[in-house]
């Protein structure tokens, strides 16, 4: 009975120690869309680990690849988040963004974890819009 005991509840702690990251997660990619949306490019930036900040250099190059890359993030009618899971090791976020014409495109973001919190350390762009891929 202990055993069982005890099993139920690093069980439930482990669930809430996910539910908690995944939450984090979701509210750091909604906060750079948001950002995004308002032309707030140097606050989506403080989103972004900090090799991708190395990368871009500034908030606007940062901007100008969103804008021209991956304009249904800069943009978006919906966002719903889907599953998140773990990758080689990588965490990744899956997000299903409709954009302005009604098109859903399904993104993965890879997230790293950093002292001041989770980071977006790149998106893919699936090649397929079903959300089961």
């Amino acid at each position: 009975m202990r055993r069982l005991l005890l099993a139920i509840s690093l069980s439930a702690g482990l669930a809430t120690g996910a539910f908690a990251q995944s939450a984090e997660i979701e509210a750091n990619i909604t906060a750079q869309i948001q950002a995004f949306k308002a032309d707030d490019f140097a606050t989506a930036y403080t989103f972004a680990s900090p090799n991708i900040q190395s990368f871009f250099g500034t908030p606007e190059n940062f901007g100008a690849m969103v804008r021209n890359g991956y304009p249904m993030v800069w943009r978006p009618a919906d966002v719903r988040f889907l599953e998140l899971r773990e990758v080689a090791g990588a965490l990744w976020q899956k997000v299903m963004i409709t954009d302005s014409n009604g098109q859903v495109h399904v993104l993965d973001y890879q997230m790293v974890q950093q002292e001041n919190g989770w980071k977006i350390n790149g998106v893919q762009l699936l090649g397929n819009s079903d959300p089961a891929a």
